[in-house]
Parts: structure tokens; sequence; C-alpha cells
């Protein structure tokens, strides 16, 4: 993941801009950064490349403004060559330290995108270009253009303007590089190698990249897991809350999941590895953290709309400003409509309302995956917030989702193991949790399993297919009865184990009622307080649910969930998500399986669970990597503060522009007498990025 020099690189203000390699982007001017930051901070090309020109130039500005800024003082010394020193020390000031602005301002007439370096270039080479003029050929100019016999020079203030403007972007980029430390220490959590079993005895210590699927590798105490696999020998306590956020060491033994770049804290395991790559949790809670930080704010519109117009508008005020000023200002008009004009091309800003919201979202989407909180895109971001209603599934989302073997009821002329063999054989085909638990009690009993064929799943309901010849179903009441078997002559023994909170599937075998199975999931510690704190916050809470109402209810008594709906299939929950927005509400939908994938897409805010499947994943808009739905409240939090620091940020940059622009002007000199300097113009076009910049940054405190 290192990204190097010919790694992809993108504009913050327009993430559709990439290139390979560094340099400015060609709608903006604004520097390029990498698409994926590297692991360790090295600093940016343009940085470096600024902070070298401002250094080296500073001095000859500080110089040429004091020599302006003395009056006579230096007269009697210099004589008559003062304007001829101040073009040779203003000169490499403006056109060495300046170019890469000059470039970028033509670059922006070139590709007919006006934006803040097209003002910086005009300002400047107006001011140069006019006193340049002046010094050597001052007798072109009339008198309106001349205070005390001689024509005002201004070789000063495009000194000032460049070398302000260089050092804000040095602050700009400094700030700009802090936005990347989320992905960067998630990127650092990589281990840089990993130790490998040899097949023949013996172990070696290889670079990460050299590890492939199905390799042996020992973690010893205090290593960091190197790949995504499973554990074959051992047992330790494993630290994920770099990955999720969950402070507590999770036990792992044989057949447990580990996590690349989690850390073993206490004893020696062997593992397999299983995905390795950009295919590790730890490989795509980068991408989709960098994806999510490219995408575009829905708020950030408006801005984008005022900001694609803004440069010709400023444009057109200072050129009124000089005729204004030029035909109806105090002598020497000229001069002072020249010296507004300029002022008003360096004080406007488009850039501050262009990072406005870029900046929040890529701090706040890198400090909730510190937190185990991926969100999809800005979107997600914006629209969590307005959240009043949330629906949660049952199995994974408010149980562990890791079933056992509750019981198993034959009917007439069935054994309970022969039942149990057929469910677990039918069910080798299927990912669902209650499925591993029916494997894995059919297996602890060392029961002989068939090869299924024709297997079918029907999502959320159950599964069908053949079973040494005979057609199964497996499912629920709903399967049942669509597959027109009669399933009442156990219903009394089903109801007794849901009220004891088990799960019950029904087992039908050549079209009639062979048996049953239940499977119990414990609900998560966390469920509890996690919904205690939701309806806190105001939201409705409703559960729904394939498993069977009356096991549905016992869950939801626990919990305190008033609304449940059992044994509803995925069009079932994709249907009340949309009941409840035809109402006005604005629903969250969280759930872990593929039967909730279309709840998950229709609702506005989808949220997966990261322990579930790939397909609920891809279909929602926030993934807790713990699985946890306290989780969902940290992520609210966040989104109030996001949107907060976002209308913030377009709020100061609106009211920057709307004030300083007309300052600049000289709209308060019949008032005051008082005009606004470039030089200082050139100082609140600077401070006004930055200060954006380092709002967005707040939000790595928490909200």
């Amino acid at each position: 993941m290192d990204r190097g020099a010919d790694g992809e690189y993108t504009c913050p203000m327009h993430p559709e801009v990439r290139q390979i390699g560094p340099g400015a982007c060609p709608r903006c001017g604004m520097a390029l950064e990498p698409v994926l930051p590297a692991a360790e901070a090295d600093e940016a090309p343009e940085l470096a490349d600024f902070r070298r020109r401002f250094r080296r130039t500073v001095p000859l500005t500080v110089l040429v403004t004091v020599i302006a800024m003395s009056g006579g003082t230096f007269d009697s010394l210099l004589g008559g060559t003062r304007p001829f020193v101040e073009l040779l020390l203003a000169t490499p000031v403006v056109l060495w330290a300046g170019w890469p602005f000059f470039v970028r301002g033509v670059q922006s007439v070139a590709n007919r995108s006006p934006n803040m370096w097209t003002l910086i270039g005009l300002g400047v080479a107006a001011a140069y270009g006019y006193s340049a003029v002046a010094a050597l050929a001052p007798g072109l100019f009339p008198e309106s253009f001349r205070e005390g016999g001689h024509v005002a020079l201004y070789f000063e203030a495009a000194a000032v303007i460049i070398s302000l403007t260089l050092f804000g972007q040095v602050m700009e980029l400094r700030a700009r590089s802090e936005t990347g430390a989320a992905i960067r220490a998630l990127l650092g959590l990589a281990p840089k190698t990993a130790r490998r079993l040899r097949d023949g005895g013996g172990e070696e210590d290889v670079p990460l990249a050299h590890v492939h699927p199905g390799d042996r590798l020992r973690v010893r105490p205090g290593e960091k897991v190197p790949v995504d696999g499973v554990v074959l020998e051992g047992e330790s306590a494993v630290d994920e809350s770099m990955l999720t956020g969950e402070p507590i060491p999770v036990r792992k033994a044989a057949g447990d999941r580990l996590i690349g770049a989690t850390l073993n804290a206490t004893g020696a395991l062997v593992m397999r590895a299983e995905q390795v790559g950009s295919q590790t949790v730890l490989a795509r809670i980068v991408q989709l953290v960098a994806e999510a930080q490219r995408s575009r704010a829905p708020m950030q519109r408006m801005a984008d709309v005022v900001a694609g117009r803004f440069v010709m508008v400023v444009v057109a005020v200072a050129v009124l400003t000089f005729l204004a000023w030029g035909l109806f200002g105090p002598e020497p008009r000229w001069a002072y409509g020249f010296i507004n004009a300029v002022a008003v091309l360096i004080i406007a800003c488009p850039c501050a309302l262009g990072l406005a919201t870029p900046m929040s979202v890529m701090v706040a989407t890198g400090r909730a995956a510190t937190q185990g909180v991926l969100f999809r895109d800005a979107a997600a971001i914006e629209s969590l917030r307005r959240v009043d209603t949330l629906i949660v599934d049952k199995t994974g989302t408010l149980t562990e989702g890791r079933p056992a073997f509750h019981a198993v009821v034959a009917a007439g002329g069935w054994t309970e193991a022969e039942v149990l063999r057929i469910a677990a054989s039918l069910d080798q085909g299927s990912e669902h949790p209650l499925a591993a638990a029916i494997l894995a009690e059919a297996r602890r009993l060392t029961l002989a399993l068939s090869t299924p064929e024709g297997f079918e799943s029907a999502s959320g309901i159950g599964v069908r297919g053949s079973v040494d010849g005979r057609p199964v179903v497996l499912g629920n009441t709903v399967l049942m009865e669509d597959a027109g078997i009669a399933w009442q002559g156990l219903a009394e023994a089903a109801e007794r184990l849901r009220a004891e909170g088990a799960s019950v599937i029904y087992l039908a075998v050549d079209g009639r009622l062979a048996g049953l199975v239940a499977i119990s999931d414990p609900i998560k510690a966390t469920s509890a307080a996690a919904l205690d704190e939701l309806r806190a916050s105001g939201l409705r809470i409703i559960m729904a649910t394939g498993d069977g109402l009356t096991t549905a209810r016992a869950v939801g008594r626990q919990l305190g969930i008033d609304e449940v709906h059992g044994e509803v299939k995925p069009k079932d929950k994709d249907e009340l998500v949309a009941r409840l927005q035809a109402e006005g509400r604005i629903v969250a939908m969280a759930g872990d399986g593929i039967n909730d994938a279309p709840a998950l897409a229709r609702s506005q805010v989808g949220i997966a669970m990261g322990t579930g499947t790939d397909v609920a994943m891809g279909s929602a808009h926030v993934t807790l990597v713990k699985g946890d739905l306290r989780g969902i409240s940290a992520a609210r939090r966040l989104s109030l503060a996001t949107v907060r620091n976002m209308r913030q940020n377009l709020g100061f940059a609106f009211i920057y522009n709307a004030l300083g622009v007309p300052l600049a002007a000289g709209l308060l000199y019949p008032l005051t007498g008082l005009l606004l300097s470039p030089l200082i113009a050139a100082l609140a076009m600077s401070f006004s990025s930055v200060s954006v910049v380092t709002n967005a940054l707040r939000l790595r405190r928490g909200p």
C-alpha cells in the first residue's frame, strides 16, 4: 500500500480528478494528494517546493517592504535609483517564487476553469507589471496616477502577496496532510513480516507480501496477527481494539477466526492464512475509508455552484472598483482605483468554499474508522443525523450471530438423530448462522452426513434441496406453507421452545413433516445498553426477523422492543421500510444477512454488521466492524458533529467573502477614510483556507 512517487493522486475538492504522480488539479489548481497515504508520513513534494521558495525569497520581500514603507528615509541613500532597487528585489520573488502561481493561473484560463490562482495571477501581474512600467517609464502616466509628483510603486505589494500566499499554502498543505493521519494509522497497524512454518519442518520469517492463502503461520505472544485466517492450534487472548474499538481482548482457540493487524496478547497460536493482501479486513477498511473521504457531501452542492461563478464575479467587481475609483474617487483617483482593484482580486478565495465540506468529511471518516465505524460516503454521514426510526434484524444484530444447538423434536416415524442428520446434510450448502449450529451438533455426534443436491436458498425463510435422493424442505412456517406442508402437528412443541427464546426450524421430507430443530442465539451483552441509548436519543426501534413471532417477542421483551415483526421475508422487510418512509419517517436498517440486503439498500441509511455477509456490507451505507449496535450511537454523534463542522466552514467562507470583497473595494472609505491594503488582503486570503482546514481538524478530538 505504499503510494510511491508514481501512485494515484486526486484533488480533495474534485475527487473525480485522478492522475499518476503528484501535480496540480486542472480545475482548481489545488495540489493533488495521494488517494491512499503512505504508512509513514513523507512530505508532499509541493510542500517542500513551496517552503523552499518561501524561505529563499522572504528576506527580499522584507527588504523591499522596508524600503517602500520608509517614506523618504532611503531616498538620500538610493537617490533616483530607488525604483530600480525595488524592481531588482521584487523580481526574484514575483518571477521565481511566484512562478507556480502564474502557471496555474494560465492553466485555469486555458482549461476554462477560473479559480483562486486566476485571481492571484491577475492581481500580482497587475501590481508588478504596473510598477515595472512606472519604474522604467514614469512619463507614460498622467497626473491622476501620481502622488506627491511621483507615480506610486507597488513592488512591495506584489512581493508580499507572493510571500504570504506561499506561507498560506505551506500552512494549508501541512494541515491537509494531517487529515490522512487516520489512514496512515490504519496502514501502520500491519506487521512487516510473518513467521511461516515450512512443510518439511522449521520456521522462517518472510515479508508480508510473500504470504499466500493456505500458509501456516506462527503468531507468538506480543506479535501482531499478520493476515486474516483461522486458528489451527493454541489458545490466546487477542486485542482487536485497533480495528473494532472494543477494548476487551477476545479469546481465540482452534477454529476461531483471526483478523490481520490485531495483537496477540498471551498465548502462542498457529494459524492458516486465508485472506492476504488487498483481501484482508484491514485492507478493505482502508479502501472504504479512502473512498468515503473522496466522496462529495450533498451540502457541498450549493458551495460548488457559488464557487463555479465566483471568480468571474470577483473579476467583474475588480474592474468596477477600478472604474468607480478612477472616475469618481479622490486624487490620485486612478492610483486608488488600481490598488483597490488589486485588493479585491487578492482577498477573494474560492478555495475556502471548496474545502469547507471535503476537509470535514476526510477527518470524520478517519476518526470513525478508528472507532470501528465505516461510512460508505459523505452522504451517509450527512443523512445519519436525521434518522428517527431504526429497524433491526435479530440474528447477528441483536444476538451474537453464533447460534448454538438447543433441541431436536421428531415427528411420528422419525428419530431425533435422523432428523438432525438430514437437516445438517442439507445445511452444508447454507451460510446462515443457524445452519452452522445444526452442522456443529451433527458433527459433534459424528453423524454420517450426505451430500445435498439441488440446493436452493429461500433467503430469510429457509432452504430446499435433495438428500439421499429425497426432496427436503428446511425452514420456518412461511416456507412450509409455501411448500404445502402441514406443520401444525408440532406447533405446541415449537411454541414452547420459542417461548424459551429459541428459533424453530421445521424439516419436511418427501412433502411430509419429519421434525424440527431448535436453535438458541444469546443476546449480545451490549445490545440492551445500545438500544437504551438509541431510544434516549429519540429513535423509534423496530425488530424485523425471519424467526417465529413468539421467539421474536421473547427477545423483544428482554430488550424493551415493543414493535416486533416475525417470520418476515426479505420482501417484507423491504416493504416495511417503504411503508415507514411513506409515513414520512427517516429510516435506518441494521442487519447482517443476505436477507437484509434489499431493506439495507432501500433505507435512507443501511447499517451492516461487520461480522455479517459481504452482500449485506455491500448494500449498506455504514458498516459496524465489530457488529456492536453501540457503534450506531457513536456514528450519529459524529454525524451531528460533522454536519455542524461543515456548516461552520461554509458559514465562515461565505461571510469571509461577503465582507472581504466589499471591504477591499473601499466601500467603507466614505465613512472611515480607511482602505484595505493588498498586503492585508493577501494575509486574509491565506488565513481563510487555513482556518477551514484547522476547524475541520477539531473533529479528530471527537464530537
